[in-house]
């Protein structure tokens, strides 16, 4: 099967794009991003992880978030327990403990293991609490958004042949019949 890297990439820059201009995400705010290597490429999770498409992923996903300041938390399989790699200048602004691991790409996950290379200070935590989210072929992300998810719709739903859900999240509603929300 060929694949075409750079439209695996032009697809997640895409996604991104999009996420992030729905989600009106502000610097400083947390994406988490789940990404099956095996799913993008046509297999099945966590059977045949490519670092290529993980790259590719990759390529088209961190300049954005770069760009507009926002946090990337990285996750990693469930070998890893869903661990999410992050800059430890974003645990530090979180307050996330970091635990001791480094991803690989058959233990953590191709993606992971690329974002653990690629961040200046790369470190590993166990739970995140994102603004907003991006799962490359349902890898479970939902545990890492905060409380009140809304689910997003955007111009694709699939990078490569990984399907494509992504959440933005919300505060509460809090209050009663008489309650004004802004």
């Amino acid at each position: 099967m060929g694949t075409d890297l750079t439209s695996i990439a032009d697809q997640a820059r895409t996604a991104v794009t999009q996420l992030l201009d729905l989600a009106a995400l502000d610097r400083g705010d947390l994406l988490v991003v789940g990404c099956s290597s095996s799913e993008v490429l046509g297999g099945h999770i966590g059977k045949a992880s490519s670092r290529e498409a993980a790259d590719a992923v990759f390529q088209g996903i961190y300049p954005v978030v770069q760009e507009r300041g926002i946090h990337l938390a990285a996750q990693c399989c469930e070998h890893l327990n869903r661990a999410l790699i992050v800059e430890q200048e974003c645990a530090r602004q979180y307050g996330y403990e970091p635990v001791c691991v480094v991803p690989q790409p058959k233990a953590g996950g191709s993606f992971a293991a690329r974002a653990w290379a690629a961040f200046e200070r790369p470190t590993a935590v166990e739970h995140v609490r994102a603004h907003a989210g991006l799962d490359i072929g349902g890898t479970l992300i939902g545990m890492h958004l905060r409380e009140v998810a809304v689910p997003v719709r955007l111009g694709l739903d699939h990078i490569g042949q990984a399907i494509l859900l992504c959440a933005r999240t919300r505060p509460k509603y809090i209050g009663g019949s008489r309650a004004v929300y802004g």
